[in-house]
């Protein structure tokens, strides 16, 4: 068996709060990382997967404090380990991203356009399939339990909230399926409860890429082979998060971000392949119908939730995991958490690079992250007028709409906010005074409808239902430089540079 914490191409090369990264490969290369940042908690007193374990996670997360590594779970095996906030904002000073930005091999100190541009530039690569490795290279068979031993009763399956349906399995595995006729296998993310050891139950949804699969095995009637992965390079949650297009593979797309293939192994009992370096995989199959109640959990826009709705079952038929298993957990809620900086970061990187494919001028998107991944903001730049010559601002902002009405990203927020660049949409002071000052309080927006995601907190509960709706685009353009455009009256524009630069000179004095 090999020891990927000692070969060099899964750890950091280089100081992580300076320069480039390389892949880690697995989770514990990343937790370094973290801890060399003073960005990760070891937790060492006794602490319970019932509610605490989360609570902890959820106040880290609202705190903005460093991710906690529970190394003393109680009611577990020794070695048995959670981990709480794996990529919600960073603790470290300066860098708020960095959990993000190491997750995909950049640097520490990423901002938010660079990630966006990173990962719609990715998009664009062409894919690099995984590699497979033989058995005895892959770090998640070092225990392998079947039969009556394939139970999750021997881990720490944590409950979230205290008005949760149960303990949640997954919150953030990723989930490999793959279509019966082997054309899509997909990494994706969805909550899964736990019914018993050896059942669970989750979130299915129609419209996104565990339902599309799903149901296609639904529809020969036989029960889908699945497995959930727990931990592994930290890139393979953030992919799994990222509303790639139906049809695109996540394991090519993280090689492809790489630069160099996933190593992967086959299951034990379903063909499948799962990543190497991954903690904990759970194998088995999702029955064919809605056979178990599912939730309540409390989801991403920040309230708890009574709703329920029956759900297919996962069962489980095997487990293998590493010697001392991590088994990640997100306390998701009120932002900002890991859904506002995975699945936000990854539709705003969607977004962008539809947009350009469209041939449109557009600097960056950004999904807002306190605003619970219910707005995405477009900026253009101060020549846009000049690169489609004849085009107001109403005309663009439709056009945009035009767009992303028709993509699922597109359509996965309400609101889209089409602003100048000269305010930077990841900075919440910046964008909250655009916002009062640029949009009108009725005119210059225009309503899409169609799908809308049915966890969206805006929508009214028939609307949710129905699953369809409005999202509207707002035209917060400015008029073009030259007409009535006005400075701001801030200190970078309101004063000659030879002032400021006297005023910065005697600050301190």
């Amino acid at each position: 068996m090999t020891d990927p914490t000692a070969d060099p191409t899964t750890s950091p090369t280089t100081d992580p709060t300076a320069g480039p990264v390389i892949r880690f490969g697995e989770l514990r290369g990343y937790l370094d990382a973290l801890e060399a940042l003073g960005d990760l908690h070891r937790v060492t007193r006794p602490v319970s997967a019932d509610l605490e374990a989360a609570a902890i996670s959820r106040l880290s997360c609202e705190r903005q404090s460093a991710a906690p590594l529970f190394e003393n779970v109680e009611g577990v095996a020794p070695g048995f380990r959670l981990l709480g906030a794996p990529a919600a904002l960073s603790s470290a000073p300066g860098k708020p991203l960095a959990r993000v930005a190491l997750s995909v091999g950049l640097p520490a100190g990423t901002t938010a356009a660079e990630l966006v541009d990173h990962l719609a530039r990715t998009r664009e690569a062409k894919p690099v399939p995984p590699r497979p490795v033989a058995r005895e290279d892959a770090p998640c068979k070092q225990n392998v339990l079947l039969g009556d031993d394939a139970t999750l009763d021997r881990f720490p399956v944590p409950r979230v909230h205290e008005f949760d349906g149960g303990p949640y399995a997954n919150t953030w595995g990723i989930i490999v399926a793959r279509t019966p006729d082997g054309r899509w296998t997909n990494w994706s993310i969805a909550r899964i409860m736990l019914i018993d050891g050896r059942h669970m139950t989750g979130l299915v949804i129609p419209a996104q890429h565990i339902g599309m699969i799903w149901s296609q095995w639904v529809e020969i009637g036989e029960p889908m082979p699945y497995a959930l992965v727990q931990g592994g390079d930290p890139a393979i949650p953030f992919v799994g998060g990222v509303p790639l297009p139906p049809g695109v593979d996540e394991a090519g797309y993280i090689g492809a971000l790489h630069g160099e293939p996933v190593d992967v192994v086959r299951c034990e009992t379903v063909d499948l392949e799962v990543p190497a370096g991954a903690e904990i995989v759970i194998e088995g199959h999702l029955s064919v119908g809605r056979d178990a109640r599912e939730g309540p959990f409390g989801e991403f826009a920040g309230y708890g939730s009574t709703e329920t709705s029956m759900q297919p079952v996962y069962t489980v038929e095997a487990i293998t995991h590493r010697d001392d298993p991590i088994w990640p957990l997100v306390a998701e809620g009120r932002p900002v958490d890991e859904f506002h900086t995975v699945t936000g970061v990854g539709q705003a990187a969607e977004v962008l690079a539809e947009l350009r494919a469209a041939g449109l001028p557009v600097t960056t998107a950004w999904s807002p992250l306190r605003a619970a991944s219910h707005w995405m903001v477009v900026t253009v730049p101060r020549d846009w007028r000049e690169r489609l010559p004849g085009v107001d601002s109403a005309a663009l902002t439709h056009r945009i709409g035009k767009v992303l009405s028709g993509s699922h990203s597109g359509r996965a927020t309400a609101a889209t906010f089409v602003l100048d660049d000269d305010i930077d949409p990841a900075d919440d002071t910046d964008l909250l005074w655009a916002l009062a000052t640029r949009i009108h309080p009725l005119d210059r927006a225009e309503a899409w409808y169609g799908f809308v995601h049915p966890l969206l907190n805006c929508y009214t509960r028939e609307e949710r239902a129905a699953q369809s709706g409005p999202i509207v685009f707002h035209d917060g353009l400015l008029s073009a430089p030259g007409e009535d455009r006005l400075p701001h009256s801030s200190f970078a524009q309101a004063y000659p540079e030879r002032i400021r630069r006297r005023v910065l000179e005697h600050w301190a004095d």
